[in-house]
C-alpha cells in the first residue's frame, strides 16, 4: 500500500491533470455545464422528498435537508464505483504507454467525485440555514468521516477496477448491487426505523450506513457521530485499502495484456 501511495504522490501532477480533464469532460457541450454538480443531487432530493414526505408521509422535521445530507456522500460513493469499475478496462490508450501508473486511473475517478462532493457542501449549508439547521462545532468530526469514506471508496475502486479487466460482467453486477445498496442505506429514512433485531447488523456491516448516519449526526442532528461504528470502520478502511492495493499491485502487470 505504501508503494501505491508513494507513486500516487510521485505522479500527483498526472492525477491532478486527469481529474481536471474528467471534470471538464463531464459536462462538455452541456448548456448548464458545471451547474449539474448542484442540480443532480437537488433533483434527486426533490424526487425522494416528494415520494416520502407527500405520498408516503414520512413525518420528520426538515426532511428535505435530511435527504440531501445523505444523498451527497452517496452520490460520491456510487459515482466513484460505477465509473471506477471500468477505469482500467476502458483506458488501453494510456496503459500501453511505458511506466504509466495504473493506480492513478481509479484514483482520479474517486478524486473527481470527491471534489464534486466538496463543491456541493456550500449548497447543503445554505439549505440547512433555510431549515434552521446552522453549522455547529460538531463539524470538527467531518474530516474523519470524509477520510474514512475516501479510504473505503478508493479501496473498492481499486479492487473492482482490477477485477473488471478479466471479468467484464463485474461492471454490470456492481451497477445492480449499488441500487440494492442504496435502499439498505438510511438515506431517506432514519436508522432508528430499522427493526431493532436487524439494526446493529444493518448499520455496522454497511460502511455507507455508518458514513451517512455520521454526516446526518453532524449536519442534521447537530451532534457528534456515534464513535463505535465510525472508529470501527476507520480501522477497517485502512485495512481494506491495504488489501485492495496489494491485489491491484499483483494484477497490474496483466492489465495491458487483457485490455
Amino acid at each position: 500500500m505504501f508503494r501505491n501511495l508513494r507513486e500516487l504522490y510521485q505522479y500527483r501532477g498526472l492525477l491532478l491533470s486527469l481529474t481536471q480533464r474528467e471534470l471538464k469532460a463531464r459536462y462538455r457541450n452541456s448548456v448548464l455545464g458545471f451547474l449539474w454538480t448542484f442540480l443532480n443531487p437537488m433533483l434527486q432530493m426533490a424526487v425522494y422528498t416528494l415520494l416520502f414526505s407527500v405520498y408516503m408521509r414520512q413525518k420528520m422535521e426538515a426532511y428535505t435537508y435530511f435527504v440531501f445530507v445523505g444523498l451527497l456522500p452517496w452520490i460520491w460513493f456510487s459515482s466513484s464505483l460505477g465509473a471506477g469499475a471500468s477505469a482500467i478496462s476502458d483506458r488501453r490508450d494510456l496503459l500501453t504507454k511505458v511506466r504509466f501508473p495504473a493506480q492513478v486511473l481509479p484514483a482520479s475517478v474517486v478524486t473527481t467525485n470527491l471534489i464534486n462532493f466538496l463543491l456541493s457542501l456550500p449548497l447543503m449549508m445554505v439549505l440547512g440555514v433555510f431549515f434552521g439547521r446552522y453549522p455547529s462545532w460538531h463539524v470538527v468530526a467531518f474530516p474523519a468521516v470524509v477520510v474514512t469514506q475516501l479510504c473505503v471508496t478508493l479501496a473498492l475502486a481499486y479492487l473492482i477496477s482490477s477485477l473488471n479487466v478479466t471479468f467484464r460482467d463485474l461492471q454490470q453486477i456492481v451497477t445492480n448491487l449499488l441500487t440494492l445498496w442504496f435502499f439498505v442505506t438510511p438515506i431517506f429514512y432514519q436508522s432508528s426505523t430499522i427493526p431493532e433485531r436487524f439494526r446493529t447488523l444493518a448499520v455496522m456491516a454497511n460502511p455507507m450506513a455508518v458514513m451517512v448516519t455520521s454526516y446526518q449526526a453532524i449536519f442534521y442532528e447537530q451532534r457528534l457521530p456515534d464513535p463505535a461504528p465510525l472508529l470501527m470502520w476507520m480501522a477497517i478502511s485502512f485495512g481494506l485499502l491495504w488489501v485492495a492495493s496489494e491485489i491491484f499491485e499483483r494484477r497490474r502487470e496483466e492489465f495491458a495484456e487483457f485490455i
